[in-house]
C-alpha cells in the first residue's frame, strides 16, 4: 500500500534556465500546466500534455497522435520506451531541447546531438478547429 514512482520528465521552471540553455537563449518554456505540446524523440514526433504536481510541471508521456496524448487509459507511451531503452532511471538527467517555444521540444541523452525539423505547427485557428474535429 504504497505510492508507485511512474517515469516522467520534468520541466525546469522558468525562473531556472539561466545557465540550464545549451544554445541560443530562452527566457521560458512557453508550456503550462494542461497544454498539448509534440515532444520530438530521436528522429520521430509524438505528442504529449503537461502535466503538474507539487514539485512542478513535467511530461508523463509521450504517444503517437493528439487524442492519444488527451485521453487517459490503455495506450503506448513512448516516452517510458525511450527512457527504457536508453537506460534512464528516476533521478538521471535528459536534455530538453526548445525547438518552437510553445509547440516543439525535443529530447535526447546529455551527449548526444541530434537536428530537429522546426515546422511550425498550424495557426491556432486552424489547431482550434482540428481540435474541435478531434473531440
Amino acid at each position: 500500500s504504497g505510492g508507485t514512482r511512474r517515469p516522467c520528465v520534468r520541466l525546469p521552471d522558468d525562473d531556472a534556465l539561466d545557465g540550464r540553455v545549451e544554445s541560443g537563449t530562452c527566457d521560458a518554456l512557453g508550456v503550462s500546466q494542461g497544454d498539448l505540446i509534440r515532444v520530438a524523440i530521436g528522429r520521430d514526433e509524438y505528442h504529449a500534455r503537461v502535466a503538474a504536481d507539487s514539485r512542478g510541471r513535467l511530461l508523463r508521456g509521450a504517444f503517437d497522435n493528439r487524442r492519444l496524448a488527451r485521453e487517459s487509459g490503455e495506450r503506448t507511451n513512448r516516452l517510458v520506451e525511450w527512457l527504457d531503452a536508453n537506460g534512464r532511471e528516476p533521478g538521471e538527467s535528459v536534455v530538453l531541447d526548445v525547438v518552437v517555444s510553445g509547440e516543439l521540444y525535443g529530447l535526447r541523452i546529455p551527449g548526444e546531438r541530434t537536428v530537429y525539423d522546426a515546422d511550425r505547427g498550424p495557426r491556432s485557428s486552424l489547431a482550434d478547429i482540428a481540435r474541435d474535429v478531434d473531440g
